[in-house]
C-alpha cells in the first residue's frame, strides 16, 4: 500500500516521523517497550461548511487504502471527531469537534463525516474549525482526521 503512512499511537506530535523516545519510556525495573506505530491511509481531505456545521471528506484513489479508512471508521464510529494541521512534524492546530454530533458516510472511494450542531453557537464554532482547517490546509499543512483519537487519515 503505496497510499499510507506510519503513525506514532503515543501522540500525534508527529505523523509521518518517529519521536525520539515515544513509545520506549519505562519505569525503573520494568521492560522497554517498542514503538507502537500503525498505518493511516493518505487521502485528499476536503472540508466544507453545511447548514448547521461542517462537512469532511475523505477520498483515496488506492481502492486498499479506502478499504481500510472506512474500516477504521466503522471501528470508531461513535467517537469524538477532531483534526489536526500538522506541519514539519509539529500540530500547528487542533479542532476538537465536541461541539456537534458526528456521523460518518462511507461513499465508494471514502469516507463523508458529517458534524453538526442544532445550537447557534456551537454549529459557529464547527463553522469556524472548518475555515481554520481550510486556511491551514491551504497553507500547505498536512490534515489529520481522527475519531476516538485515533487516525483515520491523512491528507497527502
Amino acid at each position: 500500500m503505496s497510499s499510507a503512512m506510519m503513525m506514532d499511537r503515543a501522540g500525534l506530535a508527529t505523523p509521518g516521523m518517529t519521536t525520539a523516545g515515544a513509545g520506549t519510556m519505562t519505569a525503573p525495573g520494568s521492560v522497554p517497550t517498542g514503538m507502537n506505530m500503525m498505518m493511516v491511509p493518505r487521502c485528499t481531505v476536503r472540508m466544507e461548511k453545511c447548514d448547521g456545521g461542517m462537512k469532511i471528506v475523505c477520498t483515496c484513489d488506492d481502492t486498499m487504502s479506502a478499504g481500510m479508512m472506512q474500516n477504521l471508521c466503522t471501528m470508531l464510529a461513535g467517537g469524538m471527531c477532531s483534526c489536526c494541521a500538522v506541519m514539519n512534524g509539529m500540530v500547528a492546530c487542533c479542532c476538537n469537534l465536541m461541539m456537534g454530533m458526528c456521523r460518518c458516510e462511507m461513499m465508494d472511494n471514502g469516507v463523508r463525516i458529517t458534524c453538526t450542531s442544532g445550537d447557534k453557537a456551537c454549529c459557529a464554532m464547527i463553522q469556524a474549525c472548518c475555515d481554520n482547517m481550510t486556511a491551514m490546509m491551504k497553507a500547505g499543512c498536512i490534515c489529520c482526521v481522527m475519531l476516538g483519537n485515533m487516525p483515520v487519515c491523512c491528507s497527502c
